[in-house]
């Protein structure tokens, strides 16, 4: 028989959505809590004294203040760019001419693919994070690489092969035909095996053709029970170059919903410069949208609209987008979309903040009865959070009214210090 694992602490414990809700009244710390483990899963959360005397049996774990959060999501990534994080200072198309498309050039060789799979997944852990969404190269064997690399760990993860037909060197095009025929192998070889999904992926108009945006689309009528992610309104200069491309369309998300691609599994990162009536058509579609704050500000795109579409009920997932992004860690990227919510007005708290990065993420990646809550039934990834994890933050936490300013200031001055533990399907990281 599989023994019980018993974790105490303070646990965070989510009713609603704290965006369209008031916080108050969707989030919760129990400062007394535990959450209970049997293969894999979340068997039970509740009082520590109540499981105590429930499971006399169960392996504890106390983690004594620590905060036990579900395992954070990334929701958009590239995990190709890993060793190019933070290169300096271009805007979005130089960027990825000068530094990115160089770097997905190596990872033709399926060696290199693999290490940097292995890096990338090994990074993000150990800053908390447990489940990624990420783009890949073109080549089908970097996709393999890190589904292989995921399910070595036991990670939940979302990926799909980056298709791209044009406006790119010539090592990293592939063809209409040969974006569906890829895809459609790959979702046959890993879609729903273990913890993967696919996601159906053109890196954006301006490298995929009308033919092969058709061809994709296609591909998702035929298989709707995967994502399809993309990007969509980083920069205004991205924004002109589509408009060159397709001046037929009505704007940018036309270019998408004209093949077929919009609809609630759509997932479209960044989305900063939407016109009024992309908005209305995300909304009523049920697509999603990926708030990538730190990559927002390093590539200068913008200031998201967290609240404006928060108020669509539009769901919104949070991300680091490396390697545009500058941090692997989600706690920098919570406090990089609390400096956006600063500069529009609209600052967030860190209850929002932390659900952004847990159950708001797994609700845009259609996971959210599977993880980013700590829940009876749900997949047993959760990350503990020492809330006085440097001098700084402990000098912080020693003077703090309440836990929520104890975790806005980890949220703010955190890194992989302040990660005591990471449990990954019910097994814990060492």
């Amino acid at each position: 028989m599989t023994q019980h694992m018993l974790l105490l602490g303070h646990t965070l414990l989510f009713s609603g959505n704290p965006l369209s809700q008031n916080w108050e009244d969707t989030v919760s710390i129990d400062s007394t809590g535990g959450v209970l483990i049997k293969d894999g899963h979340i068997a039970e959360v509740g009082s520590a004294d109540a499981l105590r005397k429930a499971y006399p049996t169960a392996q504890i774990t106390d983690y004594g203040d620590a905060l036990i959060c579900p395992g954070f999501v990334d929701a958009h990534a590239h995990y190709p760019q890993t060793a190019i994080i933070a290169s300096w200072g271009k805007r979005l198309i130089d960027w990825l001419n000068r530094y990115t498309f160089p770097e997905e050039m190596r990872l033709s060789d399926p060696d290199y693919a693999r290490e940097i799979a292995g890096r990338y997944l090994d990074l993000t852990l150990a800053h908390g994070t447990t489940t990624v969404s990420s783009y890949t190269t073109i080549a089908p064997h970097s996709v393999d690489a890190i589904f292989d690399a995921a399910a070595t760990r036991g990670q939940r993860i979302v990926a799909g092969k980056t298709c791209m037909d044009r406006n790119a060197p010539e090592g990293l095009r592939d063809t209409a035909q040969s974006a569906y025929d890829d895809s459609k192998a790959l979702i046959d070889r890993w879609h729903g095996k273990g913890r993967a999904s696919y996601a159906i992926t053109p890196r954006f108009t301006p490298t995929s053709s009308p033919e092969q945006l058709a061809a994709l689309g296609t591909l998702w009528s035929e298989r709707p029970d995967c994502l399809m992610q993309t990007h969509l309104s980083e920069q205004v200069d991205e924004i002109a170059w589509v408009r060159d491309l397709a001046p037929h369309a009505r704007d940018y998300l036309d270019t998408y919903e004209e093949h077929g691609l919009l609809g609630d599994r759509a997932v479209f990162g960044h989305a900063i410069h939407l016109e009024p009536r992309e908005i209305d058509q995300i909304a009523g579609s049920g697509a999603s949208i990926v708030h990538c704050p730190t990559s927002n500000t390093f590539i200068g795109s913008g200031l998201f609209d967290m609240a404006g579409l928060a108020a669509r009920y539009i769901p919104i997932g949070l991300a680091t987008d490396t390697g545009g992004g500058s941090s692997f860690s989600m706690l920098r990227t919570m406090a990089a979309a609390y400096e956006i919510g600063q500069l529009r007005g609209t600052p967030l708290h860190a209850a929002q903040l932390i659900w952004l990065a847990t159950a708001g993420s797994a609700r845009s990646l259609h996971l959210h009865d599977k993880i980013g809550s700590l829940a009876p039934g749900f997949e047993a990834d959760i990350t503990v959070l020492d809330l006085s994890s440097t001098p700084a933050i402990a000098q912080r936490a020693n003077n703090a009214e309440t836990i929520w300013d104890q975790l806005f200031a980890t949220i703010m001055m955190g890194d992989d210090r302040a990660i005591q533990d990471v449990w990954v399907g019910g097994k814990k990281r060492t």
